[in-house]
C-alpha cells in the first residue's frame, strides 16, 4: 500500500525537477551548447581529413612526434592544459593516442588525467575563494560560470565533462562556490564517456 505515494512523490520530484531547469533556462543551454558544439567537432574532423589527405600524413607525423618525444613527455603536456583552463583541443591528443603502439591504453591514461585535471582545477578554484581580491576579480571573470553552476551544479558540470567546453573551467567555476567534492568527482567521471566517444570518430577517421 505504501508503494503507491513512494511513486507519485519521485514523480513529483522529477516533475519540479524539470519545470525547474525549464524555467531556468538549463534545456535551452545544452541545446544551445550542442549546437555550437556540432559545428566545431565537424569542422575540425573535416579538417584533420583534408590535411590527412593532401598535407600531412597523421601516420608520418604521429610516428615522427612518438620517436622524438618520450609519452610521458606528451603526457605532461596534456595533464597541464587539462589543469589550467584546457588550453590544447584533447582531439590532438585523441589522435596522437590512435599512432600509438598502445593506443587504449593510452586513451585511458588521457582519460584519466583530464579527470586529476579537473580535480586539480576544483582545488584551484576552493583556494581562490579563500583569497577575497583574486575571488572577486574571478569571480567577475569567469561570472556566466559562476552564475550557471550555483543555478544547475551537477548538471553543468556533466554538461562541461561531455561536451567541448573547457572542462577547467566548470571545476574552477565548481571549487569557486565550494560544490560537493563528492558530487563534483561523481559527475566528472563523464569525462571517460567523453574521451571513448570521440576516440570512436578520430580513431576511424585517420
Amino acid at each position: 500500500m505504501s508503494t503507491m505515494p513512494k511513486q507519485s512523490v519521485k514523480k513529483s520530484r522529477i516533475r519540479l525537477l524539470h519545470q525547474y531547469y525549464s524555467y531556468t533556462g538549463f534545456y535551452a543551454f545544452v541545446r544551445s551548447s550542442l549546437g555550437k558544439a556540432v559545428l566545431p567537432i565537424v569542422a575540425f574532423i573535416v579538417s584533420l581529413w583534408i590535411i590527412h589527405a593532401f598535407v600531412i600524413d597523421f601516420d608520418d607525423l604521429f610516428t615522427s612526434i612518438t620517436t622524438t618525444y618520450s609519452p610521458i613527455a606528451i603526457l605532461s603536456v596534456f595533464f597541464a592544459s587539462e589543469s589550467l583552463l584546457g588550453l590544447i583541443p584533447p582531439e590532438i591528443f585523441i589522435a596522437w593516442a590512435d599512432k600509438t603502439q598502445m593506443p587504449i591504453f593510452y586513451l585511458s591514461m588521457l582519460a584519466a588525467l583530464s579527470y586529476l585535471g579537473g580535480i586539480i582545477s576544483y582545488f584551484i578554484g576552493r583556494a581562490i575563494a579563500k583569497m577575497p581580491k583574486v575571488y572577486e576579480y574571478l569571480e567577475l571573470k569567469m561570472y556566466k560560470h559562476v552564475k550557471m553552476i550555483r543555478k544547475w551544479g551537477g548538471f553543468l558540470i556533466v554538461v562541461g565533462a561531455l561536451l567541448p567546453i573547457p572542462f577547467s573551467m566548470t571545476s574552477i567555476a565548481a571549487g569557486l562556490i565550494q560544490y560537493k567534492f563528492q558530487h563534483y568527482l561523481l559527475f566528472g567521471l563523464l569525462r571517460f564517456v567523453r574521451f571513448y566517444l570521440y576516440a570512436v570518430v578520430i580513431f576511424n577517421i585517420i
